[in-house]
């Protein structure tokens, strides 16, 4: 049976830093390259971090239909979920491994049911989300505050996901979710 695993957490608490490690330790899994209409931060690469696409590709990959789910997850700033991405990986034999917001994470999870493993990751305090996201360095000001209310939104949907993993302690966080993920892996 093909398996996905979902993460969803508000931004800056630890996701993408989880799911790289897993990614190394847990070789049945792939990741899978989410598509987004917003422009390259930092050092990000077009088809590694993220599929970059302008509004125009973004509504036309949309109205033929290649998105399981996507959405404008902030003003004039889409996400999605490329069909063709989940199907490269099953061909490859290999479990879909999902880094993704955290309405878009609850979406897959109806779509792909039993077969799909939700996990939020759960930051110790909003103080400590605003803290990592100025650590970051990557948004102004203004933007990071719009992160942190939205993180306030998302962080009330925990309890809608299959498993909760505490970031407090990154290496007690990692351990967590190899484990939570091998789980449900050799099931």
């Amino acid at each position: 049976m093909h398996k996905v695993v979902i993460f969803s957490a508000p931004s800056g608490a630890g996701k993408s830093t989880i799911v790289r490690h897993l990614l190394r330790q847990v070789p049945e899994l792939a990741f899978s390259i989410s598509a987004t209409s917003r422009p390259p931060r930092g050092r990000e690469q077009d088809g590694k971090e993220y599929y970059f696409l302008s509004e125009t590709a973004f509504q036309e990959q949309i109205d033929r239909g290649a998105f399981l789910e996507w959405e404008e997850v902030y003003p004039g700033c889409r996400y999605g979920t490329l069909r063709s991405e989940v199907e490269r990986i099953w061909a490859e034999g290999k479990s879909v491994l999902f880094d993704i917001d955290v309405i878009g994470g609850l979406n897959l999870k109806k779509i792909f049911g039993d077969r799909a493993l939700a996990v939020f990751i759960e930051p110790p305090s909003v103080e400590t989300l605003h803290r990592r996201l100025i650590k970051r360095g990557t948004d102004s000001p203004e933007k990071i505050c719009e992160r942190i209310d939205k993180a306030k939104y998302e962080m009330s949907f925990a309890d809608r996901f299959d498993t909760i993993v505490l970031n407090d302690r990154l290496e007690d966080a990692l351990a967590d979710a190899e484990e939570k993920v091998a789980k449900f892996l050799s099931v």
